[in-house]
């Protein structure tokens, strides 16, 4: 069955940085991206950074671009996610996710169970 798997979160102070990765198995093609979203309490669902399968592109939410680089190694069938300059509004719990296209949560299939970070 598939597994995404994140880890990396923890606590930083603002301005700091931490990197997320996101082990993905279980599965032998996904179409179209991996992605990165995230949930502060009381908030919606947000998409953060996106990376297509074959092309390689990268995508990023206006709040986090110049801030946030997604990347993977394909071999290792991991995604990341570095964070620089952080901000509080930033603290979230973090969830990695495939097979979507655009920031439409409804679109991604399977979904790890997300990994906190908390910035102070």
């Amino acid at each position: 069955h598939v597994q995404l798997v994140e880890s990396g979160g923890g606590s930083a102070l603002a301005g700091g940085s931490l990197r997320l990765s996101c082990a993905a198995s279980g599965y032998t093609y996904n179409r179209n991206c991996m992605a990165w979203f995230r949930q502060a309490p009381g908030k919606e669902r947000e998409g953060v950074a996106r990376i297509a399968t074959g092309s390689g592109n990268t995508y990023y939410a206006d709040s986090v671009k110049g801030r946030f680089t997604i990347s993977r190694d394909n071999a290792k069938n991991t995604v990341y996610l570095q964070m620089n300059s952080l901000k509080s509004e930033d603290m979230a719990l973090y969830y990695c996710t495939r097979d979507g296209s655009t920031w439409l949560r409804a679109e991604y299939q399977d979904w790890g169970q997300g990994t906190q970070v908390t910035v102070s």
